[in-house]
């Protein structure tokens, strides 16, 4: 038993890491030839593309995990078969149970290798990748959007608890380093009165939740107690300062994660800033469905693996080992095109996160579960 586990374990990684090398290199392909259309933009050259289609390539390995664990297991699956080694193996009492766990190692070593690449490179990779970019070619991260980038917060008591009004944050650009230029921020009372409305050229982020704002306009409003129907004028106090601490919830980090792809994101961030959104009773179901399937994705490399199984007890004159590599091209297709869906049609119809995000990999191992007990059967 020991031998077959270190049979199939080998085998299974020596396919997968062929599949994984030849999708990474065609996805590159065509990234390089995307990016070839920026070379010659400011500083931004052939080296540099190339260096960005490279940190790119963790976040592919991650998503195309499950279909390149079906790909490989399928291939190593058939190739048993050809050759008519599952055959003998069935004959020396290889059961259906002992395969799945001479299986189970390989599968969950890919599972914790998918879990890290998603929490740890991928993420990282991903927020150097752009930041390199932004850096070479002199871009802001906000310079895409006319209005520039806006964030709610909200204003405590005096007690750091208690909730006395909201704030909302626009800055025209966010350089990479955090730095906020050209900052507006309208502060309102529980009833939405406007409080005041603060200008500052720049904004710093000193720590414990204080930005320090530079060359600052502010002009308060005070409290409209006049009564119904009066034309009396509010109280407007304008005052100018040099230097003054904003106390604040937002943090360069939440600035980024604006404007970052919420699939990019580690689980940890999209926990952080979906309490955030809650915090702020802002609608939080596309970040909360992304944790769930960042949480839950890894899980299934676990039922693609399981998915292929079955094709190790079809005979070779069921299919080539090209067709059954087509047919799981084509279910990794399909399974990858349907997790994609029901994020979009559960944010859509406001499905709880975690069904939407455990839906597609459930119907899959309802099939791989099926396809096991009919070939068990027959």
């Amino acid at each position: 038993m020991r031998v077959l586990r270190r049979y199939f374990t080998i085998e299974i990684c020596r396919a997968v890491f062929f599949v994984l090398v030849a999708f990474l290199a065609l996805f590159a392909f065509f990234d390089m030839m995307g990016e070839i259309r920026s070379v010659g933009r400011g500083a931004w050259r052939i080296e540099h593309a190339f260096i960005y289609v490279t940190l790119g390539l963790p976040a592919y390995a991650y998503e195309l995990m499950p279909i390149v664990a079906l790909i490989g297991t399928i291939y190593v699956m058939a190739q048993l078969a050809a050759r008519s080694e599952f055959t003998v193996m069935r004959a020396s009492s290889l059961s259906m149970g002992r395969a799945i766990r001479l299986m189970l190692p390989v599968s969950i070593m890919l599972v914790v290798l998918t879990f890290v690449i998603g929490e740890f490179v991928a993420p990282r990779c991903s927020d150097f990748a752009e930041n390199f970019k932004r850096r070479i070619m002199g871009a802001a991260i906000s310079s895409e959007f006319r209005s520039g980038l806006w964030a709610k917060d909200v204003i405590r008591g005096s007690d750091g608890k208690s909730v006395s009004g909201s704030r909302f944050l626009n800055a025209k650009k966010v350089e990479t380093d955090g730095v906020l230029r050209s900052l507006k921020i309208y502060e309102f009372d529980r009833e939405m009165q406007m409080m005041a409305i603060i200008s500052s050229d720049e904004a710093r982020f000193v720590g414990d939740g204080r930005w320090q704002l530079s060359n600052v306009e502010e002009l308060r409003f005070a409290p409209d107690r006049s009564p119904v129907g009066s034309r009396q004028p509010a109280m407007v106090l304008g005052r100018k300062f040099e230097t003054t601490t904003l106390q604040s919830e937002i943090t360069p980090e939440i600035m980024a994660v604006l404007v970052a792809e919420p699939n990019k994101m580690s689980a940890v961030d999209l926990a952080q800033f979906s309490r955030h959104l809650e915090d702020n009773k802002q609608r939080s179901e596309r970040y909360e469905i992304a944790l769930w399937t960042k949480l839950l994705y890894p899980l299934a490399v676990f039922v693609m693996m399981a998915l292929a199984l079955p094709f190790a007890y079809l005979q070779s004159r069921s299919g080539g080992v090209s067709l059954k590599i087509f047919i799981g091209i084509m279910i990794g297709v399909s399974f990858h095109l349907l997790n994609n869906l029901f994020s979009h049609v559960g944010l859509l119809n406001t499905w709880p996160p975690l069904a939407t995000a455990v839906t597609p990999s459930a119907c899959f191992l309802l099939a791989a579960i099926s396809a096991l007990w009919w070939v068990e059967r027959h």
